[in-house]
């Protein structure tokens, strides 16, 4: 696990070392334990190392094939890499390492860029080849690891990071307003921009491709994406939950592989206690991770959002070393521009339980386990499919859908929440157009009840699962800790797009209306909320976990911010929104965002998750265009 950085001058000028160095410091975090450089002419590569995989010296990056003709500088992890490298061996190639680095470079020296086709995986990765006079950068298939680029016809920048790029010496923070529009629609960023300026997000399963011919050219293709299909020969649920729980054990163990010590997040949940009952069979006393929240000052739904109990019946059932952390409202206000500024490209909601939860991992492991993914894989949001049920044709769901996501600002809405010299300026740039554009080139048969979930699931995969991953990357590696996700192995993912949707959700015949905001949304449509979403793996689970366990309904991991932010943090939220230097009203409209505050504070409409996305895009202000802390 690392990070890395690079230049390409498309000029010809050649790249510095001095920038090079400057933009892998910035990313240290990434990679404490080496860092290194590779020049030659117009192309630099920089890399910061956190060791996981052969600890010793051979695993320093970049790294040369033994005839320097191929050069790579690798952040992640191939799972699969002693099958590829028994392979390779059997092909000629010879290995000077046990590290995952080294099959990837003789893989590209094999494959090509068809390398990317057989790695079961997380990774970003940038390969100088010379034989051709070509960079590559390349994002798997998940979009697990990040990986951000900047071009400006003189030169290509990349890094997993943005920070790294903003210490080039020809890139600076400045606001992408169509970005800014998506998140304060979605509470995400559905297209390929940042809220940087000039700075783009490679999509998962791309190639990007840099030419150094007479006339330099950069190009992009998709190399995988989701397929989300009902199968063509039927099986049987036994059948099927069989292969799962195969699949399942496999996909555990093969992302077990360390040279150092490994744990795993437990919430109590099925995904995360599915996940440490099989690592618990491999390592003894496995140190497992919870992080709880004080609920004094809750209410309603939000009483039931501490998940201790449940994840100590776990470790006292696997015999895990466990340790929690419990968090108040006082400790979202400690963290904050320490947390926006490792997050960089704001997404999805409350994020700081991540960063407390992952920084008490790394006082123990290097490496953690997370069940992320296993919602999305296996339908565990019934409340949002439903949704797209009652659609008549294919537009008539992308509209209902559409109309779901926009999870912070309605279309009618936009013009009165930006300032009129914003809203001018992204009037034209329609956040439907971008949420369509996730679609594209996907081909989804929308006909029957079971086509409109699986269009959700490869909706939600490419979107909200793509923004949790982009969280817990930044705020896992901003402690130096590597997390994997067991429920993104290849063949389980594989697998997983097959099994038919009535596996999944017991019932298709209706689209109950959910508010998004809402603390307890997934309990309101359903009296027996484990009965529905996940079906097929909450069955599967139950041959692992107790049944108090598995038939836990759905439970995000959330603070009770709709109690706090009306209550304990409310004078933090007014102190940050409510004076008259706050910067976010360069590109809001302060009377929108006063109503929004009163509307929380008197409890006429919770509007927890746009206050949070705004205090948040305050603190980006500050951090990133004004440089305060």
């Amino acid at each position: 696990m690392c990070g890395i950085a690079g230049v390409c001058q498309l000029d010809g000028s050649p790249a510095s070392a001095t920038v090079l160095r400057r933009m892998g410091e910035s990313i240290n975090h990434r990679g404490p334990d080496a860092a290194g450089q590779y020049v030659e002419g117009c192309v630099g590569l920089a890399s910061v190392r956190l060791a996981i995989i052969d600890l010793s010296q051979a695993g320093r990056q970049p790294m040369a094939s033994p005839d320097g003709q191929v050069v790579l500088t690798y952040n992640g992890e191939i799972y699969n890499f002693q099958q590829l490298r028994v392979e390779l061996q059997a092909a000629g190639h010879q290995f000077h390492s046990q590290t995952d680095t080294e099959v990837v470079v003789r893989a590209w020296e094999a494959w090509g860029t068809r390398c990317v086709d057989r790695f079961n995986g997380m990774f970003a990765f940038a390969v100088w080849d010379r034989r051709v006079r070509r960079l590559f950068l390349a994002r798997d298939r998940y979009g697990i690891k990040p990986l951000y680029y900047y071009q400006d016809g003189r030169m290509v920048a990349f890094a997993s990071e943005i920070k790294a790029l903003l210490r080039h010496p020809t890139i600076s923070a400045r606001v992408c307003l169509p970005a800014l529009s998506e998140y304060f629609t979605f509470q995400n960023i559905f297209s390929d921009l940042t809220l940087f300026d000039g700075v783009r997000l490679l999509p998962a399963g791309s190639i990007l491709e840099v030419a150094l011919d007479d006339e330099p050219q950069v190009n992009q293709r998709r190399y995988w994406d989701y397929s989300f299909r009902s199968p063509e020969v039927a099986t049987s649920f036994e059948e099927c939950a069989d292969e799962l729980d195969r699949l399942f054990r496999q996909a555990v163990l093969r992302q077990m592989v360390s040279d150092v010590p490994i744990g795993a997040y437990l919430s109590g949940g099925i995904d995360s206690s599915s996940i440490t009952a099989v690592a618990a069979g491999q390592v003894r006393r496995i140190r497992t991770f919870t992080c709880g929240f004080d609920l004094s000052s809750a209410s309603g739904l939000e009483l039931a959002f501490d998940e201790r109990s449940a994840a100590e019946v776990m470790c006292n059932r696997l015999k895990t070393e466990h340790y929690e952390i419990v968090l108040h409202a006082g400790d979202m206000e400690e963290v904050l521009p320490e947390l926006v500024w490792h997050l960089e490209d704001l997404r999805v909601g409350q994020s700081y339980p991540n960063y407390y939860v992952a920084r008490l991992a790394s006082k123990f492991v290097r490496v953690v386990l997370s069940g992320s993914g296993g919602d999305e894989m296996f339908a565990g949001y019934p409340w949002r499919y439903y949704r797209g049920l009652e659609a008549r044709s294919a537009e008539s769901y992308y509209r209902a859908y559409y109309d779901y996501w926009q999870r912070l600002i309605p279309d009618e809405d936009r013009a009165d929440f930006f300032n009129a010299t914003v809203f001018a300026e992204i009037k034209h740039h329609e956040p439907y157009e971008a949420f369509r554009g996730v679609f594209a080139g996907a081909n989804l048969p929308l006909e029957s009840a079971e086509d409109f979930v699986n269009a959700s699931l490869y909706f939600e995969a490419k979107t909200f699962l793509h923004g949790l991953f982009l969280v817990e990357d930044k705020l896992s590696m901003a402690h130096s800790l590597e997390t994997r996700v067991p429920f993104l192995d290849n063949d389980l993912v594989d697998f997983a797009m097959k099994v038919p949707a009535r596996y999944k959700l017991r019932e298709l015949d209706r689209a109950p209306h959910v508010d998004e905001n809402e603390p307890g949304k997934h309990v309101k449509y359903r009296r027996d909320p484990g009965s529905d979403g996940k079906v097929i793996l909450r069955h599967v689970a139950r041959r692992l976990l107790p049944d108090e366990i598995s038939a836990r309904g759905k439970q995000g991991f959330s603070a009770p911010d709709a109690s706090w932010f009306k209550g304990e943090s409310i004078d933090y939220v007014n102190q940050l929104l409510c004076n008259r230097s706050a910067s976010i009203y360069e590109f809001l409209n302060r009377d929108h965002v006063t109503r929004v505050l009163e509307e929380h504070t008197r409890g006429q409409i919770n509007h927890r998750l746009l206050i949070w996305s705004l205090i948040s895009f305050e603190w980006w202000c500050r951090r990133f265009l004004l440089g305060r802390v």
